[in-house]
C-alpha cells in the first residue's frame, strides 16, 4: 500500500502544482490519473497549443508547462500511479482514506484532493451523418500537433476559445484556414474574437457566420464539405481537414459515486479551503463548482495554494502554519 499526506486524483496543471503548495508546507503528495503520463489534457489534447493567461509568460505551449511543474516539483519528490483510474474509496479504523484504482493499487492518505479536470471526457460531435466513416482520415476533435496541418487546407467549426485561438495560430501553418460558426457572434475571449476579425479582413482566415458544415465528401479520405448558411443555401469548399471543436462532453465516472455534492457534473466545494461536504475530501480545477467559478489554470492554481493549508491542519492540528516565502527561504530550504 502506498502512504502518503495527500493523494491528489488528477495529474494536470493544477494537481502538479498542488505538489508544490503543499511540498512547502513538508507535505508528500502521491497522485493518479487514467492517463499513461501526467499533464492531462495539456499533454494527452493540446501539447501545443500556448496559453495566454500563465501569470509571467505572455504565451506558453501548454506541454511546455507541464514539463515546468514536473521540473518545479521534482524537489518534492511526488509519486505517481499513471495509467489508473482511481475507482474506489473508503475509510480505514484510524480515518485515513484509502483510494484504490481499477488495477487494484491501493492508497492510504489523511487528505484527497480531487483534480480531475472535465473529469472523463469525449468530443461534441456535429450531427453529420457520415462523419464516423472520415475519422482520422481527415477529421480529428482534437488539434495535439500543428505541424500536422502544414501546408493544407483545413476548416474549423465553433465559437469558443479553441476555435477562435486554432483559427488564429493555423494560419502561419495551413495553406489555408476557414472558420466556420453558426452563429454571427463568438463566445470566446474579446481579444481572440478581434484578432480573427482582424485576420479575416488581410483575408488570412475565410470567416463564415451564420452557417455550419452540414456534409463531408471524399474517397477514402476527406476532400471537402458541405456548408450550409442561412439565408444564401448549400456551398461545396474542398478541403483536407474539419476539425469540429464543439468542447468536450465531461464525466465524472467513478467520483459520482463517492456521495459528493455534484451539481451539473461538478463537485460543490466551500471557497474556504475548497473542502467538499466530506472532511478531509478536496476539490480543485476544473473539477469543482462555486459561486463566480471560472474555470482558469490560474484559479485552479489558487485553489490548491487555500486547499493544503487545511489539509495540512488536518495531519498536524496542533502545530502553527507559518507562511513561508519561497523568494526569501528559497525551494531548497523545503526539501
Amino acid at each position: 500500500m502506498i502512504q502518503t499526506d495527500i493523494i491528489i486524483i488528477g495529474a494536470g496543471p493544477v494537481g502538479l502544482f498542488t505538489v508544490f503548495e503543499a511540498g512547502l508546507l513538508k507535505l508528500r503528495c502521491h497522485l493518479i490519473d487514467s492517463l499513461p503520463q501526467a499533464g492531462g489534457q495539456c499533454s494527452e489534447i493540446y501539447p501545443k497549443k500556448p496559453i495566454y493567461d500563465i501569470p509571467g509568460f505572455p504565451s506558453i505551449l501548454a506541454g511546455d508547462l507541464i514539463d515546468n511543474l514536473m521540473q518545479q516539483i521534482a524537489p518534492f519528490k511526488p509519486g505517481f500511479t499513471l495509467g489508473e483510474r482511481a475507482e474506489q474509496i473508503e475509510k480505514d479504523a484510524e480515518d485515513f482514506f484509502i483510494v484504490t484504482t481499477n488495477k487494484g493499487t491501493k492508497h492510504r492518505a489523511k487528505n484527497i484532493a480531487i483534480a480531475g479536470g472535465l473529469g472523463c471526457f469525449e468530443p461534441r460531435k456535429p450531427p453529420i451523418e457520415n462523419i464516423t466513416d472520415f475519422e482520422d482520415k481527415g477529421v480529428e476533435y482534437i488539434i495535439k500537433d500543428p505541424e500536422f496541418y502544414r501546408d493544407k487546407k483545413v476548416v474549423i467549426s465553433g465559437g469558443g476559445d479553441s476555435a477562435l485561438d486554432w483559427s488564429i495560430f493555423l494560419t502561419d501553418v495551413a495553406s489555408e484556414v476557414s472558420l466556420v460558426h453558426r452563429r454571427e457572434g463568438f463566445r470566446g475571449a474579446l481579444d481572440s474574437v478581434e484578432k480573427v476579425m482582424d485576420l479575416a479582413k488581410e483575408k488570412k482566415i475565410n470567416l463564415i457566420t451564420n452557417a455550419e458544415v452540414v456534409g463531408l465528401t471524399g474517397q477514402g479520405t476527406l476532400e471537402g464539405v458541405t456548408i450550409k448558411h442561412k439565408t444564401q443555401g448549400e456551398m461545396q469548399k474542398p478541403t483536407n481537414h474539419f476539425v469540429p471543436l464543439f468542447g468536450l462532453s465531461p464525466k465524472l465516472g467513478p467520483i459520482a459515486d463517492w456521495n459528493l455534492n455534484i451539481t451539473k457534473n461538478a463537485i460543490e466545494v466551500d471557497t474556504f479551503d475548497y473542502s467538499t461536504n466530506i472532511e478531509g475530501i478536496y476539490a480543485v480545477g476544473d473539477i469543482n463548482t462555486y459561486k463566480g467559478k471560472l474555470k482558469l489554470i490560474l484559479c485552479g492554481f489558487h485553489e490548491a495554494t487555500l486547499m493544503v493549508q487545511s489539509a495540512f491542519k488536518r495531519i498536524y492540528p496542533d502545530k502553527n502554519l507559518v507562511l513561508k516565502y519561497t523568494t526569501v527561504n528559497g525551494v531548497n530550504g523545503f526539501e
